[in-house]
């Protein structure tokens, strides 16, 4: 029995409360989805400023008969008073809140720290004045910016490039603090690139694969920066929750007070992406069959190259990711073609 498998029994049999930030969004909604599954009780905060109530439904529909439970508290981490209400009696947090745009922190850094600077003081304050045992957070890759080699360790020196990679850096320094002088027990998740349900095709997150499936559906061009031999970690979000889950439930407290890459390992080119989609649709629609992508040149500041080293989170936290990018698309493919065509456009 694997270490995940382990924790999801064990969670089946001894409920637990847990609060997801970010539960109407894409990665916050899986988790709570997952959990609620498992028969856990879930409070979820959000604002609704990127998230949907489309996805809090599809999330915790079945809630009754897994024996969970799901509590939505509107608000925003911005406010304390909403973090506390969030925060009351629960046993874990799981930080998924935040900006995350790269273009957006560029226009706004002043809004974007804010909310991710200050939301993420105001959350852990909270949960460590509600006793929470431990706070899970979002992390990103970003951190690593354009640092040379691949893949990327936890122990790479970070060369952050945009006011986002900064806050999230900061978080991880708060996180460190409050686990040395004040006790709660904190991980952090540096999300490389995450596919799955629920993703908006205009979203920060791995947005490629939700836009080039949505474009191939509807017979729109799918463009490629450079020679299409640009690399990427894409992660499964069903892996993404594994670790999250684990990061929570790790009983070595030497685990804690770090950080940990997550991602699939394995790095995938652009243009084996392009064809990896078009053989999850060529079922359904033949015509993609000889559709070729657009080239267009490189863009400044791309980073050429992206990979995870998952090691320490395999061996520290039982990490073992199960979805290849093929295996990924099979799950989500149907869930894209059904939600990502507007249904204006089905009538054509």
């Amino acid at each position: 029995m694997s270490r995940y498998e382990a924790v999801r029994t064990n969670l089946r049999n001894n409920p637990r409360r847990w609060l997801v930030t970010g539960a109407a969004g894409f990665i916050g909604s899986n988790i709570t989805k997952t959990l609620v599954e498992l028969g856990q009780h879930v409070v979820g905060l959000d604002n609704f400023s990127s998230g949907y109530q489309r996805n809090i439904d599809q999330a915790v529909a079945g809630a009754e008969a897994s024996g969970g439970s799901f509590r939505l508290v509107t608000g925003d981490i911005e406010d304390l008073a909403a973090c506390r209400d969030a925060c009351a009696e629960v046993d874990y947090v799981v930080h998924q809140a935040a900006i995350a745009s790269v273009p957006r922190s560029m226009e706004d850094p002043i809004g974007v720290t804010r909310c991710n600077v200050d939301g993420f003081v105001n959350i852990i304050t909270a949960a460590r004045d509600a006793g929470a045992r431990r706070m899970v957070y979002a992390s990103s890759c970003a951190i690593y910016g354009d640092a040379p080699g691949t893949p990327k360790r936890e122990e790479d020196e970070p060369r952050s490039l945009s006011p986002y990679a900064v806050t999230k850096q900061v978080n991880e320094l708060y996180a460190a603090v409050y686990q040395r002088a004040f006790g709660i027990g904190t991980v952090g998740l540096r999300y490389f690139n995450v596919f799955g349900p629920r993703q908006d095709p205009d979203g920060p997150y791995a947005a490629v694969i939700p836009c080039w499936t949505r474009n191939m559906l509807m017979d729109e061009p799918c463009r490629i920066y450079g020679d299409g031999q640009t690399t990427r970690d894409f992660v499964y979000v069903d892996d993404v929750v594994q670790a999250n889950i684990l990061a929570a439930l790790v009983e070595d407290e030497a685990a804690t007070g770090t950080m940990y890459n997550v991602g699939s390992g394995v790095p995938t080119s652009l243009v084996d992406l392009y064809g990896a989609i078009r053989r999850a649709l060529v079922d359904t629609r033949p015509e993609l069959a000889g559709r070729e992508p657009i080239f267009e040149p490189f863009r400044a500041g791309d980073v050429r190259h992206s990979r995870a080293d998952v090691s320490k989170a395999r061996a520290q936290l039982g990490f073992e990711p199960q979805f290849s990018i093929e295996s990924g698309l099979a799950a989500c493919v149907d869930w894209y073609a059904e939600n990502l065509i507007p249904r204006s456009a089905e009538l054509v």
